[in-house]
């Protein structure tokens, strides 16, 4: 008779669950019982251990063995209890000392040879293990970086089960031979998964991003893009074909600023889960993109599929850019779906296997054409779309939804002088590099202000915060007042509006928002001109 316990991580979306590995010994005839409600993945370990614990040397019980997984009632999947199980098995067979693994964390997948492979969801399954109070753990030597970030924890690498025992033995570890350098390793498999990304990545470095002087023209539709940077306001370009929306959208990554310790940690858990995380990468340091296709469905934005719901593109884009192009022709199912993060920052995603609670706080930009031809705004170009027609293609974005989008930006053909006159390089536009310090100014004056607060950018302060706690200047509100009276604005539109105008002021260095900030918030809400200098548009 023996026994020992070992211990691992169930992850329910990006929150894990410390799961205790017990293995029992009996005498009787030789069987491997595996219960605590384990699917058909973890069911198939049985046979991934025995092979595994055989071929690096060690002797397999024949005797009863029963293994189990405590809380019974929390739903476990996937590989990577197989390295728990095995260390269980061996500490009640009294291989190694069940001592020595009673308060070890072990994480990893076993192939048949008794190499231990990666598996995703790392970072998220030991910060579950810090937060419960446990300070070591076992990871596969490629995620031990991973593993790393998680502060106040020992982490131990292991290439393979025979040294794993070794170590734990107190004997010699045996050296195990790296992949060739140039050689595929079959090793990486486990940790990325083949169409999960959703056209999802971090934004490039800074050198190799795209240049937002790249962009002709378009003033107007790059000041919007400045204010949503600084203050993480939801973007709406509208305008006709080739005048430059996907340029300004996927130039939007590289003037957010670096994310910090913590939203780097938060992204980096979301991408480990998703299996987006790039190898060798084990942080994320620059804000996430995501463009997802129109024909997505709504599972695929807000998360779902079989069994626990996987993150989708709103949690694949936390903290950093959804990017919608062709917006209207997303099912509106779809697009609605979108109002409950768009609020919360988070979204909840109910299955029969379980509730899942996925991070989704990004700045969504939307690219639409104003009609299905997208000549409708263009003169004499020859738009045949019927009135009917048109209005239905524009009713495809809700109101709800355009409720929750704090700048609507017309964009415009691109005219002749600002396509042809750039040629001689005077007339470009500012460079990413200088809007992007802007934008950083901003915020950091934002941080200031907000310090103390759960908030940290002008988009999350709730508006009875805004009217009462950081009021703008006397009189300021006028304009803003006459469209609620007449219909323009609703009680959160106002709210938003203030919200912007709080980032005009932080780009501008005002202490609080004035009439003029407030009039630019409204003209960049609403498109109606409202008369405002032209320092303003310079200063911005």
């Amino acid at each position: 008779m023996g026994f020992a316990r070992a211990c691992s991580v169930a992850l329910m979306g990006v929150e894990g669950v410390v799961v205790e590995v017990q293995a029992d010994l009996e005498p009787g005839v030789a069987a491997f019982t595996l219960v605590g409600l384990p699917d058909k993945s973890l069911v198939e370990s049985r046979d991934r251990v025995r092979a595994a614990v055989v071929n690096s040397g060690a002797e397999w019980p024949q005797k009863k063995l029963t293994v189990g997984l405590s809380p019974a009632s929390v739903p476990k999947g996937g590989s990577g209890f197989d390295l728990a199980v095995a260390c269980a098995v061996l500490g009640a067979a009294e291989r190694i000392d069940p001592s020595r693994i009673a308060d070890l964390v072990l994480i990893g997948e076993l192939g048949l040879d008794g190499r231990v492979r990666p598996v995703r969801g790392v970072l998220p399954a030991v910060l579950a293990a810090a937060e419960a109070g446990y300070r070591q753990v076992v990871v596969p030597e490629r995620t031990a970086g991973e593993a790393s970030l998680v502060p106040g924890i020992s982490v131990l690498g292991v290439r393979s089960l025979r040294q794993l025992i070794a170590v734990l033995a107190d004997e010699p570890v045996p050296d195990e031979e790296p992949v060739e350098e140039g050689r595929p390793d079959a090793m990486l498999a486990g940790l990325l998964m083949p169409g999960a990304g959703l056209g999802t990545g971090p934004a490039a470095e800074q050198a190799d991003a795209p240049d937002l002087a790249d962009v002709a023209g378009q003033h107007r539709a790059r000041t919007g893009l400045e204010v949503a940077a600084a203050g993480g306001h939801h973007l709406l370009l509208s305008g006709p074909p080739g005048a430059g929306k996907t340029m300004l959208a996927e130039r939007m990554p590289a003037v957010l600023p670096p994310l910090s310790r913590r939203q780097s940690l938060e992204v980096t858990a979301v991408h480990s889960v998703a299996g987006i995380l790039p190898p060798g990468e084990p942080l994320v340091r620059r804000a996430p993109y995501c463009a997802p296709h129109h024909s997505a469905t709504m599972q695929a934005l807000v998360g779902g599929g079989n069994g626990l719901p996987r993150p989708g593109a709103v949690s694949l884009a936390h903290r950093g850019v959804l990017f919608l192009d062709e917006a209207p022709e997303f099912s509106g199912k779809a697009l609605d779906a979108l109002r409950q993060p768009l609020e919360s920052g988070h979204v909840v995603i109910a299955r029969s296997a379980g509730v899942v609670r996925l991070p989704a706080r990004f700045l969504m930009v939307l690219a639409a054409n104003p009609c299905p031809c997208g000549r409708h705004t263009l003169h004499g170009a020859g738009c045949e779309c019927p009135a009917a027609v048109i209005r239905r293609y524009q009713a495809r974005l809700s109101g709800p939804l355009l409720d929750r989008v704090d700048l609507r930006i017309e964009v415009e053909p691109v005219s002749r002088s600002d396509l042809l006159g750039g040629a001689g390089g005077d007339s470009r536009g500012e460079s990413t590099a200088v809007v992007a310090a802007r934008v950083q100014e901003a915020r950091a004056r934002a941080a200031t202000r907000l310090e103390g607060t759960p908030w940290t950018v002008n988009s999350e302060v709730p508006g009875h915060e805004l009217r009462t706690r950081w009021g703008p200047a006397p009189g300021a509100l006028g304009a803003a007042e006459r469209d609620v009276e007449r219909g323009l604005l609703t009680a959160r539109g106002l709210d938003r509006v203030l919200r912007v105008a709080w980032t005009v002021a932080d780009l501008a260095g005002r202490d609080r928002p004035e009439a003029q900030d407030v009039a630019l918030a409204l003209e960049l809400r609403t498109g109606i001109a409202r008369g405002i200098p032209a320092q303003i548009g310079a200063a911005l």
